[in-house]
C-alpha cells in the first residue's frame, strides 16, 4: 500500500488501521451515529469497515478513508472520507464525508481536514469537491462554509433523503 500521510501542522490526516477501531467505538456518540454512521457500531462492524478501507488503499479504489489525528500521539479524533465515484456525483467529483468524536469538536480540526482533505483530491485528480449534509446538521454546513464550499443544486431524486450540497472548485488555489 502506498502510504498517505497529510499535515498540516495541527492535524495529521493517515489511513484508518486496524488499531483505530477501538478509539473509534470509544468516540462514537449519538451525533456520529445520526450524522454519518447509519447506526452505532459494533467491534465487528467497524473491522470489517476498516479492512474494506484498507483494501481500498491498496487497490486504489474510489474510498480512501483517513483517521484525523492530532498531538504528539496522533490521537485520533475522528475521520474522513473522500469517495471519487459513487451515486449523485458527475466525473470529476469527489464526495467528501466527515465527523470529529466528541471531545475534539468545536476546535477548527473538521475544517483543517476537509482543507488537506481537498487538496489530496485535487493532486489525485478530483475537479470538484461535493459535502452532502443533513439539513438539520448545521455544524457541518458551518465546516463546508469555512473550507470554502458554496451552496449548489441538489441533484435530481425522488428516492432516499433530501441533503444540501456544498461545492467547492478544486482547481481554483486552496488556502
Amino acid at each position: 500500500m502506498h502510504e498517505v500521510t497529510l499535515s498540516d501542522g495541527i492535524i495529521t490526516l493517515s489511513p484508518l488501521r486496524l488499531d483505530d477501531v477501538e478509539a473509534h467505538l470509544t468516540g462514537e456518540d449519538e451525533l456520529l451515529v445520526r450524522w454519518l454512521n447509519g447506526g452505532p457500531g459494533t467491534r465487528e462492524g467497524v473491522e470489517a469497515y476498516f479492512r474494506h478501507c484498507r483494501e481500498q488503499w491498496d487497490a486504489a479504489g474510489p474510498l480512501r478513508a483517513f483517521g484525523i489525528r492530532t498531538g504528539a500521539h496522533e490521537a485520533l479524533a475522528g475521520t474522513i472520507d473522500l469517495r471519487f465515484a459513487g451515486e449523485g456525483l458527475a466525473p470529476g467529483q469527489v464526495n467528501v464525508a466527515y465527523g470529529l468524536y466528541p471531545s475534539w469538536r468545536g476546535r477548527g480540526l473538521a475544517t483543517r481536514a476537509v482543507l488537506l482533505a481537498s487538496r489530496y483530491a485535487a493532486a489525485e485528480g478530483g475537479e470538484e469537491a461535493v459535502i452532502q449534509v443533513d439539513p438539520e446538521n448545521s455544524a457541518s454546513s458551518a465546516v463546508a462554509r469555512r473550507a470554502g464550499f458554496t451552496p449548489g443544486k441538489q441533484p435530481r431524486s425522488n428516492d432516499g433523503p433530501r441533503f444540501d450540497r456544498y461545492i467547492r472548485d478544486l482547481r481554483a488555489p486552496l488556502r
